[in-house]
């Protein structure tokens, strides 16, 4: 499941348990991850599911789930 993996790499990528994610978890207000680390964690998820996110989509996303949904997208899985 898409959204099982990002929980993993947004736990790799910022050192912090996957137990303490979910879908709502917003990256600036929970997590407090600044740009640079959205951004590692971006390239890190292109890597992984072999896609290209565009900035202006990177700009719109807040929450674990947003990310899930723009992969979803980009591989038109929905």
């Amino acid at each position: 499941m898409i959204l099982d993996r990002v929980k993993d790499i947004i736990s790799e990528q910022l050192n912090i348990s996957k137990t303490e994610l979910s879908a709502d978890t917003s990256f600036i207000d929970d997590l407090n991850a600044d740009s640079l680390d959205v951004f590692q964690i971006i390239i890190a998820l292109e890597e992984e599911f072999s896609i290209e996110v565009d900035n202006k989509d990177v700009e719109k996303i807040t929450t674990i789930e947003d990310i899930a949904i723009l992969i979803k997208k980009v591989k038109n899985l929905c």
